[in-house]
């Protein structure tokens, strides 16, 4: 499944998986675009399904736009549940748990975060966000000593909640103003892990253990050279592997932040990383892919270029890498009868 945007239409795509023929695509709504950063797209929320249904988010001028489809292109619900504001445009992917739609809506204005019911689309619960800050980062949902957590970055801070409530866990203040990378949960070490931002760059490794304000004592350890603003991070293995926008990447070690090697890559890089088959996958805004093998030294396995620029993230799907280019969209792996 993909989505996209032209000429205030934004639609859903489903397409074989096998072959790429486009089985169908569905308008799911009609609006006027939206001003955007430049590196944005009026598209770029990840769809997300349980395998029965799919769900997809849009901006409809000053609201946020959230819809359910099923796998023939069929629309189940639509609804609107809070309003939405940023001069540089929308990016939130909706993530599933429980029975549960969950949508990121951090702007500039009332911030929320909402849980609609995923058969109706009726709001579940909404949590304010106090500080009226936009972010970009989806939410990621762990089990961690037997208690799920929702946890993001975002309005001035990283937050916990459980996602069956919406009740806040734990927070952390800061450390910077804007985010987009989302965060990655090293669950044998118990490390949540943050790359941000804007104005100031940092990288945090986080005990997710906590409650109530924990930015005093649950920090395990901090960096700053070399931090991503954009690119979301991985973690392979007992590394914590990131790239920063300028093509930087650094390997560090995940328990206790001792960088291993920092690397320049060709290009510029907004895709997010992949972490598959104890490697890391990059991709540069230019459309070269590189691979990278986790440790003390600099290892690319493999280096390829696609021949057009790559903004959006791979995904990896039965030993085939799914790329999407600005004009085609590519799997890269061993051809199926």
């Amino acid at each position: 499944f993909l989505v996209t945007a032209e000429e205030g239409k934004r639609s859903l795509l489903s397409l074989d998986r096998t072959s790429g023929k486009i089985l169908w695509s569905e308008v799911v709504l009609e609006a006027p675009m939206e001003e955007i950063h430049r590196l944005n797209s009026h598209a770029s929320s990840t769809p997300v399904t349980d395998g029965k249904s799919v769900y997809v988010s849009f901006l409809d001028e000053t609201e946020m736009f959230v819809a359910a489809y099923d796998f023939a292109g069929k629309k189940l619900w639509e609804t609107r549940p809070g309003g939405f504001s940023s001069k540089h445009g929308y990016c939130s992917c909706p993530v599933l748990w429980n029975g549960k739609v969950i949508v990121n809506g951090d702007h500039d204005g009332d911030a929320y975060l909402v849980a609609l019911d995923q058969k109706t689309g009726a709001t579940i619960w909404k949590t304010d966000r106090p500080n009226k800050t936009r972010s970009y980062c989806t939410p990621i949902l762990r089990e961690i000593d037997g208690k799920m957590q929702m946890i993001l970055s975002g309005s001035l801070s990283v937050a916990s909640y459980d996602p069956d409530t919406g009740k806040q866990i734990w927070v952390i203040d800061g450390p910077t103003e804007q985010f987009v990378a989302s965060l990655v949960y090293h669950e044998g070490e118990k490390l949540l892990f943050l790359t941000c931002g804007f104005p100031q760059k940092h990288m945090l490794a986080i005990r997710p253990d906590g409650s109530g304000n924990v930015t005093k004592t649950h920090v395990a350890w901090r960096d700053t050279e070399g931090a991503a603003y954009v690119p979301s991070p991985v973690v392979s293995g007992d590394h914590f592997v990131l790239v920063a926008d300028n093509g930087v990447a650094s390997c560090f070690v995940a328990k206790t932040g001792e960088r291993y090697w920092r690397e320049r890559l060709p290009g510029g890089h907004s895709a997010s990383l992949l972490s598959a088959n104890g490697l890391v996958y990059f991709v540069s805004d230019e459309g070269i892919v590189s691979v990278v093998k986790p440790g003390k030294t600099f290892d690319v396995i493999a280096q390829s270029p696609l021949g057009e620029k790559v903004s959006a993230s791979p995904a990896v799907y039965d030993n085939h890498l799914f790329l999407r280019g600005e004009k085609h969209l590519y799997c890269i792996g061993p051809k199926k009868d």
